[in-house]
């Protein structure tokens, strides 16, 4: 990543440091997945039916500790340990743990309720409520979230592809990514969750100011359209004044 607050150099792979919340967490997210083999994965997972018809109401926590295999819980961790510790050094280990936490019990809450709505508009099979969610990416989403908001103007440079935007763009280009992947098995649903509580959070503590509008996407939009056409102009005017061959002085004969 480039910008603000990275090495001298410019560039830097991860945070300098890891908090020790940051480390609490990793440990915790591995202590219950190297428990998952033993324990009832079905009964902490969040599940729509068990949540509002069986009483399972601890099922929006316990979901985001849980994980579904050995690279799921790699890639949020290591986003975590990412993102999340340069966030946890700047806002202090209790509020950092306390938006981690509503982010991902707000998602929770969003993947046991929607389910519902869509089932009584009869825009989704019953079947759907008994689908259990497990991981922690509503959470972690929360945290790119409040990363992208924190230090809009880094520069943040993907692997693969081998792209390089600003912060600020981080959560639409992902949310674009997941749109195109076409997997099946991803929450959409939670990951969204987590967005929309951490912007609410971020909102009222007064620090999502510099979130991308949609009066801002339009103004790029257009601004983008207008160099288009200003460079194809450009290009039919030059290809105009360009000397045709018949016109080209011959050479010199001597």
């Amino acid at each position: 990543m480039y910008g603000r607050g990275v090495p001298p150099g410019g560039v830097s792979f991860g945070p300098p440091i890891t908090p020790p919340v940051i480390k609490q967490l990793l440990i915790a997210n591995l202590v219950v997945f190297l428990a998952q083999p033993f324990i009832p994965g079905a009964l902490f997972a969040a599940s729509p039916s068990d949540f509002w018809q069986h009483g399972f109401l601890w099922q929006p926590f316990t979901y985001m500790f849980l994980h579904g295999g050995l690279f799921h819980i790699a890639a949020n961790m290591f986003t975590l340990w990412m993102f999340g510790s340069q966030l946890a050094m700047a806002w202090g280990a209790q509020r950092f743990l306390r938006f981690y936490l509503l982010c991902g019990v707000g998602a929770g809450l969003l993947i046991v309720s929607f389910p519902w709505l869509l089932v009584w508009l009869g825009v989704a099979s019953p079947m759907s409520l008994s689908i259990p969610t497990l991981g922690a990416s509503g959470a972690v989403f929360g945290v790119l979230l409040g990363f992208s908001l924190t230090w809009p103007d880094r520069t943040i440079q993907f692997i693969f592809p081998p792209v390089a935007f600003r912060a600020i763009w981080l959560i639409p280009i992902l949310f674009l990514l997941e749109f195109y992947s076409g997997q099946q098995n991803v929450s959409h649903l939670g990951h969204l969750g987590g967005v929309l509580v951490g912007w609410l959070l971020l909102r009222a503590s007064g620090d999502a100011g510099r979130m991308p509008t949609l009066e801002q996407a339009k103004y790029r939009w257009r601004r983008w359209r207008m160099r288009r056409r200003l460079k194809a102009v450009q290009n039919d005017d030059w290809r105009e004044r360009r000397p045709r061959d018949d016109d080209r002085p011959g050479p010199w004969l001597h």
